[in-house]
């Protein structure tokens, strides 16, 4: 496979569910060796975009190919490995022994050993598996996506129940795979780990494609900025939400936190009231916000 060929490619994708429309027209391309993070509200399409992916569902219209042929094709060739929320593991059977069927079944597999010490989960093999904690049970499903040397990995909530040290081991162990040129697309809620493992993101808003760029250019677009302060006395509201291009405003004590489309004239206003806030911060919006910032004016758009 050329470096430059897609590893996933969506061509005008679109999947209904009588009438709505779970993915509308979906053009996107992935390559190897990024970690992709899909974002989106409750509804946005994540799963049915996974699922055709996978050819888990057939596309009303459109094509989707996976290194240049079905996803079907890919699949058998055990070029993907897949970690999904939907579905059970097998109960009556130990971690070992479902990892190594796993590993049985894939045309280019790694090592049981090695599959277990990856996921961290050598020192539970001997369990059963339906005696695991949730967290447990998510990386047992992870050391299931990759038994074998795959091309593209794909992670739905991958890190649903896992500890702040499982998870820390877990990206860090993604990191490894896109550093050694696989493809790494996960759909998340935790948009923290989107912003710190990502090297782009995805926000699907009623299956459509609604941003796509680096976390940093992600943020840039919601245009909003935060600013922060303190203020001593009583705290006159309505005064503060006639500040010029404000888009939030929160009152917690003496300290206001506001969200503003030109943070320069909101706090050239501010003092122009007379007030002096204290511990002023101007900064840009994190991930969370921004995709909040982002989603709602799209909401806005439909009404």
């Amino acid at each position: 496979m050329e470096k430059t060929a897609a590893v996933v490619a969506f061509d005008q994708v679109s999947k209904a569910y009588g009438d709505v429309r779970a993915v509308d027209g979906l053009t996107l391309s992935l390559h190897p060796g990024q970690t992709v993070a899909l974002l989106g509200p409750n509804g946005a399409g994540k799963s049915t975009t996974l699922d055709l992916l996978l050819g888990l569902k057939q596309a009303d219209s459109g094509t989707v190919r996976l290194f240049g042929g079905t996803p079907r094709e890919a699949i058998v060739a055990g070029r993907v490995g897949a970690m999904l929320q939907s579905g059970g593991l097998m109960n009556e059977v130990t971690v070992e022994e479902l990892v190594r069927l796993a590993c049985d079944l894939h045309p280019r597999p790694y090592r049981v050993s090695d599959v277990l010490a990856r996921a961290g989960i050598t020192q539970i093999a001997d369990r059963k598996v339906d005696k695991l904690s949730g967290g447990q049970a998510q990386r047992v499903r992870f050391a299931l996506a990759t038994a074998g040397d795959s091309d593209l990995i794909v992670l739905d909530e991958p890190t649903t129940g896992m500890d702040v040290t499982s998870r820390q081991a877990f990206w860090a162990t993604m990191r490894e795979q896109a550093d050694a040129g696989r493809t790494v697309l996960f759909a998340t809620h935790y948009l923290e780990e989107a912003d710190a493992v990502a090297d782009r993101v995805l926000v699907l808003h009623r299956g459509r494609l609604l941003a796509d760029g680096t976390a940093a250019e992600i943020k840039a677009r919601a245009g909003a900025r935060r600013i922060s302060f303190d203020l001593e006395g009583e705290i006159d509201e309505p005064s503060l939400r006639a500040l010029p291009c404000l888009t939030t405003l929160d009152v917690s004590g003496s300290t206001v936190r506001i969200q503003s489309t030109d943070a320069d004239a909101t706090v050239h206003a501010l003092y122009g009231l007379g007030l002096y806030p204290r511990n002023l911060e101007v900064a840009g919006l994190g991930l969370e916000q921004a995709f909040v910032a982002i989603t709602a004016a799209e909401e806005a758009k439909a009404l």
